[in-house]
């Protein structure tokens, strides 16, 4: 052991003193060869005969240095510099190849990297929480497979009878007017049951958490803020005993600061006791999120399992009376990011086909360069260079050109991230974790390690499968490049050109469902309508509200260039959400005079000192949602007539809200036409009774009016929902945290308007904070997501076309060069220029035609993987698949056109005396 530890450390010693050891080893060499050469001249040789003998005897100097060589020092090193230092001299004898190739591996490892980087932020990076693999999201399923959130009780019940959870917590979250300190904001707020921070992992770095007497119905709020959040607004300080606001109508104090990076859910900057809020005894009333910690040992399915029996029960206990027969899990990060995936994967994939198609043009180019030094591979081989040390020639420099296109790559990956971010949708999670870091460079130098050896392979396989003797006969130069030496260029030119229109009928799939979702009729129209998003703390009493509204649509409609004002809780196409719930249809006399005086009364709130009366009312109402034959379930929106004159949307039948209609008179609805189609088909609705109570605490019915449009209000993508409107003025006591909208259809500049609407909303409250914005920049980000993903695919389709339309060129413009004396020939014997053009026509029609077939039976298997992305078109549409299999014929023909007309213009004469 010591032994070769010795000689391991004189060969590493013999390495780093390699220019003295071959100065000793000549001075050594040429002692022997003159000792040699003295011993044959006193053998009475000649002195020229004497010293070749001697060479003889000696075997050859540069065999014996190689020998020494690899003796004394560390061969695969030594070898390795010197095949990197070959390397980058032939490189820089061909700085237009190496230009060329290296921005072409650039382009597509840059574009793959950049994606990479999204992906992985968003799909694949570990969430910042304590054994984050743990945390699990939860919801109701119903017999139909729906998925919805939770019930108090149902989430009640199943934290009390699981063995398999370490706890659950709900959370409900939304945007929320915080006033009192400087100025009022709208601010994420959260409001988190017990546990909740305890599944997460996580506690207040500064203060503290929630107490037991703070997590009761009626306690006084206490908040906790982000880490952000208590930077930014609250100045930073150690001391949060000073801090008081107010989230709505709530007083609140701050008690604690949670560590820097977590806001979940949704970015959020304030959380509350949930605890301190109503809770609700409805079992189908399905308010709340819930997440849940599994115990060591537990999975998921073990879980779903536990929790599905669980949900089971509770439907043979309570029948009716819920809706849940089990319960769906899915880990949390596939919870936030579920949505994002297949778009994310196919912009991977589509950047991985450009990847593939700029490998294939360097290739060609490689292969070029390979054809080129024919010669001086034959020469080696023949001196005795072995095929394994050419070969691991050509890794070398591929993987040398592969390394700098890497670290150009990985630049460009880095300058356009910050515009692919700027581009990304506003509703992708988490691209707050995306950035090029060492998992990302990791990806990148994998994709750099795969190119250059696949190029090396390849490469090197096709350069030395030539003989040293073809290579040396002159005769033979000419034949090396026949069609059956250039058919690997043609078949990777076809490839590229299949890849290519995969890429293509991707992108135009992708473009005429954009342009099928931009056909939908939205049901209104959102050309020069204005925005202002209001959070209405002010005052709960209903009378301050309408009274507030009144004042504000008074002095608005007065502003220059305001024609009407209106405003809703549910702006179509907003980021928020529409609430939705069962209403039940009231035949006539079906309330008794004495059920009427009860729920008049219970909206003044005089029933609730009486809770005989409640209780007989609840059994009504009980008995009443029971009637699934006079039951449906609708959107619930509230909102003034000037929202459906602002936005269009017409009146079917009937009438709209208007004067009549106040808080002592008897409350009336508009309901949406698919509503009325779904309930009264052939029939008319005006003077029908509804009673639809659940969704906001007021029972009194809703006797219809009027029948307008359909809106889609969620997505275009979405059939329009059935939806009950109500009127603000009637039932203004809508939860804040959703908001309200005001619309207001202009004739002159967004801006002029912003600042007037801003000054009178101070003036009445300046405790608001509106925020500001048009219906068509609404209407516009609705389509983000599907816009991000075409403009990507659209752009590494181009390049992937302009790609491979240069390889198509480069491959016909070096049979071309090659085949110079072949055509001179043909035109010596009477070939015509229009024969030798339609001769190089042909043979590159005939690539692209092959290109062209093995791209569409490509896309017929692989665009299925597309469908879910897809709006109003098959993933096999013929239209799309015919338009760009002959966009690829034509362009890869013109591509061909230029190389065929330097082939017709040959001069036979030049040719052969060229040759």
């Amino acid at each position: 052991m010591i032994d070769k530890l010795q000689q391991s450390l004189l060969r590493l010693r013999s390495f780093f003193r390699g220019a003295q050891e071959d100065r000793e080893l000549e001075m050594e060499m040429i002692a022997h060869l003159a000792f040699a050469t003295e011993e044959n001249l006193q053998r009475g040789l000649t002195p020229s005969e004497a010293r070749r003998r001697a060479f003889l005897s000696f075997g050859g100097p540069q065999q014996a240095k190689e020998q020494h060589r690899e003796a004394r020092g560390l061969p695969f090193l030594e070898t390795l510099l010197q095949d990197l230092h070959f390397a980058a001299r032939m490189l820089r004898k061909s700085p237009g190849f190496t230009a060329i190739a290296v921005l072409t591996l650039a382009l597509g490892i840059g574009a793959t990297t950049a994606i990479f980087s999204v992906v992985y932020g968003v799909l694949l990076r570990p969430l910042p929480y304590l054994n984050a693999d743990q945390i699990v999201q939860l919801w109701e399923q119903n017999e139909h497979g729906n998925h919805t959130n939770f019930a108090d009780p149902n989430f009640e019940d199943v934290r009390a009878q699981n063995h398999s959870l370490q706890g659950l917590a709900e959370y409900g979250y939304g945007v929320e007017t915080v006033s009192g300190g400087t100025e009022p904001s709208r601010t994420m707020t959260a409001s988190v049951s017990r546990d909740f921070f305890s599944v997460m992992g996580v506690q207040p770095v500064i203060g503290r958490a929630f107490a037991p007497a703070e997590q009761q119905f009626g306690a006084t709020a206490v908040a906790l803020v982000s880490y952000a959040y208590w930077k930014q607004a609250l100045g930073g300080p150690q001391d949060l005993s000073s801090f008081h606001f107010k989230v709505g109508n709530q007083p609140v104090s701050v008690i604690g600061v949670l560590p820097a990076g977590f806001r979940f859910p949704d970015k959020t900057d304030i959380w509350l006791p949930r605890e301190i809020f109503e809770r609700y005894p409805s079992r189908t009333a399905h308010n709340w999120n819930v997440i849940a910690r599994l115990r060591d040992g537990s999975s998921p399915g073990e879980a779903r399992v536990e929790l599905s029996a669980i949900a089971q029960r509770l439907k043979q206990q309570f029948g009716q009376d819920t809706s849940m027969v089990a319960v769906a899990i899915e880990p949390l990060r596939e919870a936030m990011t579920g949505h994002a995936r297949p778009a994310l994967l196919i912009l991977l994939g589509a950047s991985g086909f450009l990847l593939l198609i700029a490998c294939v043009n360097v290739v060609n180019l490689m292969l070029a360069q390979a054809a080129a030094r024919e010669r001086e591979l034959s020469i080696r081989t023949a001196l005795g260079a072995r095929r394994a040390r050419l070969i691991r020639q050509f890794l070398t420099e591929s993987f040398l050109l592969s390394l700098l296109g890497g670290a150009f790559g990985i630049l460009l990956a880095y300058w356009s991230l910050n515009g692919l971010l700027a581009l990304a949708p506003a509703t992708l999670p988490r691209l707050e974790d995306v950035s090029i870091n060492l998992y990302v460079l990791l990806f990148s130098l994998g994709t750099v390690f795969l190119v250059s050896v696949s190029l090396g392979i390849l490469t090197a396989v096709r350069a030395v499968s030539t003989s040293a003797g073809s290579g040396l006969n002159e005769e033979s130069r000419g034949q090396t490049t026949t069609l059956r030496k250039q058919r690997l260029g043609r078949i990777l030119s076809a490839g590229q050109l299949a890849t290519a229109l995969v890429l293509l009928v991707g992108a135009g799939l992708l473009g005429r469902s954009l342009l099928q979702v931009l056909s939908v009729d939205s049901g209104f129209r959102a050309e020069r309508v204005i925005t202002m998003d209001l959070g209405l703390p002010g005052s709960p009493e209903k009378a301050q509200r309408v009274a507030f509204l009144n004042n504000l649509f008074t002095q608005l409609r007065a502003v220059p260039g305001v024609q009407e004002v209106g405003g809703t809780t549910v702006l179509p196409l907003g980021s928020g959400f529409s609430p939705d719930g069962w209403y039940v249809i009231m035949n006539p006399g079906q309330i008794s005079p004495h059920m009427q005086d009860l729920i008049q009364r219970s909206a003044t709130g005089d029933l609730e000192k009486d809770p005989v009366l409640m209780a007989e009312l609840s059994k009504f109402f009980d008995e009443l949602f029971h009637d699934q034959a006079h039951m449906g379930d609708a959107d619930y929106a509230v909102a003034t007539e000037g929202f459906f004159k602002v936005l269009g949307i017409p009146l079917v039948r009937g009438r709209l809200f208007d004067e009549r209609d106040s808080m002592d008179t008897p409350h009336v609805a508009l309901i949406s036409q698919s509503l009325a189609a779904e309930k009264w088909p052939n029939q008319d609705p005006v003077g029908r009774t509804i009673e639809f109570g659940n969704m906001d605490g007021d029972l009194r019915l809703l006797t219809v009016v009027g029948v307008v449009g359909d809106v889609r209000d969620h997505s275009l993508e979405a059939a329009p929902r059935p939806t009950i409107y109500v009127n603000a003025r009637q039932r203004p006591n809508w939860n804040s945290a959703g908001g309200f909208t005001v619309v207001m259809r202009t004739s002159t500049q967004p801006d002029a308007v912003f600042a007037a609407a801003r000054k009178i909303v101070h003036d009445l409250d300046p405790s608001i904070p509106p925020r500001f914005n048009t219906l068509s920049r609404v209407y516009s980000a609705s389509l983000e997501t599907r816009r991000f993903s075409l403009t990507l695919v659209g752009v590494f389709s181009l390049t992937a076309l302009i790609l491979a339309m240069a390889g198509i060129y480069g491959v016909t413009s070096y049979s071309v060069a090659q085949r110079v004396r072949e055509i001179g020939v043909r035109m010596a014997l009477g070939a015509s220029a229009r024969e030798v053009l339609g001769m190089v026509l042909r043979q590159g029609a005939l690539t692209s035609a092959i290109g062209v077939a093995t791209g569409v039976v490509g896309s017929l298997i692989l665009t299925r993987w597309i469908q879910s992305q897809l709006f109003g078109v098959s993933a096999t549409d013929p239209t799309t698949f015919v338009a760009v299999a002959l966009l690829m014929l034509v362009v890869s023909l013109a591509a061909c056109l230029v190389p065929a007309r330097q082939a017709a213009a040959v001069d036979p004469a030049v040719a052969l005396r060229y040759e």
